[in-house]
């Protein structure tokens, strides 16, 4: 194949298909780059329910965050693992939440019969003493609720409502002793604090330190049943967290884990454009009585519509980016307790869901109104290197939709694949670690653009599985 093909490693002689005879040994980076045209969404939106923007080469994009599309993508490969899908059914995967308490107290009161009260009390009790900091016990909404979310493996909840069980008594006992000496602790410092203000003087550096002693007079947390709630919260072998990593710093000797996947945020790759749709929600009980009203005078009385606003949309052909490591990935993988065979296994199948979810997921607000989740994107750019490669450079001059003759590039999807495979032939050239160049439309008016380009048909794929190796 010529320079001017999109890869520069691959030969006809070498290439067939997406099966190769001889498979080079892989690179540590998997970089994705991707197309796609979206009409009237609204994926994701700021605290005054407005699309988010970023200003790059010099004028304003629609942004969709690496945050929304993180989640999107590792929710979608949750679902498929539990649904029995895809290359990861019947592995571990993890749950992001707040509720680990509530979750493992619902395990005490379904599977052992515990109330739930004493359940949920206990849990939250245990998992407090751990290190973990709670919610304001005087507010109902939120004092099982631990303050930050935690990544953890799904089963978190019933590891620690089984070790719990088994030690129920010891347990029980170092709970009511914890309880009773935090009341203590309480009303004592309610005490000092209605002292001080009785005596008007500020608090000197003894009181200070009296004011922060109590949470030290707690009995503390028998060491097997802390290391029950570590291990519980733990990473483990929970594959989802080995891909997307972990942060738990309330904890100082719970492990955290270094992502393995790297996600730039979305942009259009033109000027952005917003609308506001006005809307007008009908109210049925009204219109059922205008229709059958018996004068011009009851109807006029229900004129109108029930409810009215406006909400934000945006249209544009955006380019995301997203690479995987696969040397940390193994890493993560050793270090949760597989050997290397294992970690191999699974680091493989996890490769094979990360793309799939790169290119099927979505994030889902509005999905009902806008339809966006159904969407396909136009070009689907994925190869190997020695370090990652984010092309978002490609697009830092906005394309110009301007029909060719009058000296603009066109419809935004089409000029935006074209940037996007003429970049990485440029850049191919002049680096000697790019390679295994596969590419996925399903655009037929792109495909026909591929063959114009000069891709040749051996690299251009047909299903997403075969966008890795």
């Amino acid at each position: 194949m010529t320079r001017g093909d999109t890869t520069s490693h691959d030969s006809p002689d070498d290439t067939e298909g997406h099966h190769l005879v001889t498979e080079p040994p892989r690179s540590q980076f998997l970089s994705l780059h991707l197309i796609e045209t979206l009409a009237a969404v609204l994926p994701v939106r700021d605290e005054n329910a407005q699309p988010k923007s970023l200003v790059f080469g010099g004028v304003e994009r629609h942004m969709i965050t690496s945050q929304a599309r993180r989640r999107a993508e590792r929710v979608h490969a949750r679902n498929r693992a539990n649904a029995g899908l895809g290359q990861l059914k019947g592995r571990s995967m993890g749950v992001r939440t707040r509720e680990w308490a509530l979750l493992a107290g619902r395990e005490l009161e379904s599977a052992h019969g515990w109330d739930r009260d004493r359940a949920v009390v206990t849990a939250r009790t245990v998992m407090e003493a751990s290190g973990l900091k709670f919610g304001d016990p005087k507010k109902k909404t939120v004092a099982d609720l631990t303050k930050v979310l935690i990544f953890a493996p799904a089963d978190a909840g019933v590891r620690i409502a089984d070790h719990i069980v088994d030690r129920a008594a010891d347990v029980e006992e170092w709970r009511d002793a914890y309880l009773e000496a935090q009341a203590r602790a309480e009303a004592a410092k309610k005490t000092r604090r209605g002292t001080r203000t009785k005596g008007a003087t500020a608090p000197d550096a003894a009181e200070t330190a009296v004011e922060a002693a109590p949470a030290a007079d707690l009995p503390p947390l028998p060491k097997a049943t802390r290391d029950a709630v570590l291990l519980a919260l733990a990473p483990r072998d929970a594959v989802d967290i080995a891909l997307y990593g972990r942060f738990l710093a309330e904890i100082p000797d719970s492990p955290n884990v270094d992502g393995a996947v790297q996600t730039g945020h979305a942009f259009t790759v033109h000027e952005a454009e917003q609308i506001e749709d006005f809307y007008a929600a009908a109210d049925d009980a009204k219109l059922d009585r205008r229709r059958n009203a018996l004068d011009f005078l009851d109807a006029a009385d229900d004129a109108g519509a029930g409810m009215t606003g406006y909400q934000s949309l945006i249209s544009g052909t955006f380019y995301r980016h997203a690479v995987l490591d696969r040397t940390q990935l193994r890493i993560n993988l050793r270090v949760a307790g597989m050997d290397e065979a294992e970690a191999e296994e699974a680091a493989s199948e996890a490769e094979k869901e990360f793309v799939n979810s790169f290119v099927e997921a979505f994030p889902e607000a509005k999905k009902n109104s806008t339809a966006s989740t159904g969407s396909l994107p136009a070009l689907v750019l994925a190869f190997e290197g020695e370090r990652p490669y984010n092309y978002a450079s490609a697009f830092q001059k906005p394309v110009d939709e301007r029909a060719l003759s009058a000296g603009g590039e066109g419809p935004a999807g089409p000029a935006a694949v074209r940037r996007l495979l003429r970049h990485h032939t440029f850049v191919s050239r002049r680096r000697s670690d790019l390679r295994t160049t596969r590419v996925l439309t399903y655009d037929p008016e792109i495909d026909l653009l591929l063959g114009e380009s000069g891709v040749p048909e051996s690299l251009v794929v047909e299903r997403i599985e075969d966008l890795t190796p």
